[in-house]
């Protein structure tokens, strides 16, 4: 498997700060937005249309979910609406960042990567995913269709929750933390590849091995860059003075600060891992190779005395009385045939067959 990540080539050359193009690729045809009013009392999913004509009242928390980054306008649109910073919205069209936490005048801008491992190539595929929060509204940016969110919505949908009596920056520690709840998912796909990685290596050590362990140490890196980005972002939140972050809500980010340095620590661990199956496979091709030479010694020391024999007799000197006797011939192949058998019986004594 030899496969190399490939970096992501940004289209934005010589560009003014605060541009905005897209550099990712176009997953959907059209871009759209899903967006809901909510809170303990109740909640009201809106068109996309009313999302830019009207505004609630503060008692109300305000989720913009944006699918697809393509849609220039629609972007654009929405920064003007929340009042978000143009270098803001470069940022979220300029995918493949790692992790960040920005503080802005009018609200904060976090980024985290959705991490997902694609069975099918053997590697980590990255979505990025923006969040921008303000007071009691919460807006995010994926790149894709699919719903990362669909457990959170459910929680929404449920009733009377925890995340529907809070604000919204609840609703963005609810967001961060399904991120990373996949990547225990993502270590979980890891593990197993490294499992049957382990298998392959007890049973045959082809050259293909050494490809797929360089291949998952490559993998792996990526995949602890992203988190040790993420831990920062999420260590500078804990920080933060109570503005956005209320002071009640820095708890639950603390748990994901937790959960993203247990998922450091076996990402660390399967690091070693991957390291000790690289000596193994070492190990056992050097085992396979003296395997090998142990035959062709043994052969080797088994033809030593009938080579040695039969040079005795094939000198050609004038005066060999056993080359006149009628049954030397028969004799001289005996005799290899009783040093061959001997020499066998004693390797094999000798457990060296």
């Amino acid at each position: 498997m030899k496969i190399k990540r490939k970096r992501k080539k940004s289209v934005k050359v010589r560009t003014a700060p605060g541009s905005l193009v897209f550099t990712g690729e176009v997953k959907l045809d059209n871009a759209f937005v899903k967006a809901l009013y909510y809170n303990v009392e109740k909640l009201q999913e809106i068109k996309q249309e009313d999302i830019f004509n009207e505004d609630r009242h503060d008692s109300e928390n305000l989720w913009v979910d944006v699918r697809g980054l393509h849609d220039i306008k629609l972007i654009e649109k929405l920064g003007e609406k929340f009042k978000i910073h143009p270098l803001v919205l470069e940022d979220i069209l300029d995918v493949g960042q790692r992790p960040k936490l920005e503080e802005y005048e009018t609200g904060l801008y976090f980024i985290l990567n959705n991490l997902v491992f694609d069975k099918t190539s053997s590697s980590i595929k990255s979505e990025q995913v923006s969040f921008y929060l303000t007071k009691n509204k919460l807006v995010s940016f994926q790149e894709d269709a699919d719903d990362l969110f669909s457990n959170v919505r459910e929680r929404l949908f449920s009733g009377r929750t925890r995340i529907r009596s809070r604000s919204a920056d609840y609703l963005l520690y609810a967001l961060l933390d399904s991120i990373v709840d996949g990547y225990f998912l993502t270590l979980d796909d890891f593990e197993v590849m490294i499992n049957n990685l382990d298998d392959r290596i007890v049973e045959d050590t082809d050259e293909n091995i050494k490809y797929d362990i360089l291949h998952f140490k490559r993998e792996l890196i990526f995949f602890r860059r992203n988190v040790v980005s993420a831990r920062e972002a999420l260590s500078k939140v804990l920080k933060l003075e109570e503005t956005l972050i209320e002071k009640k809500n820095v708890l639950f980010y603390r748990d994901i600060y937790d959960h993203l340095i247990h998922i450091l620590d076996m990402t660390e661990a399967y690091r070693d891992t991957l390291s000790g199956l690289q000596d193994l496979y070492l190990s056992e091709l050097s085992k396979k190779m003296n395997s090998v030479m142990q035959v062709l010694t043994i052969i080797a020391t088994i033809f030593i005395p009938l080579t040695f024999l039969a040079g005795i007799y094939g000198m050609n000197f004038a005066n060999m009385p056993e080359l006149n006797y009628q049954y030397g011939y028969y004799i001289l192949l005996l005799v290899m045939l009783v040093i061959t058998l001997f020499l066998i019986r004693y390797f094999r004594v000798k457990k060296w067959l």
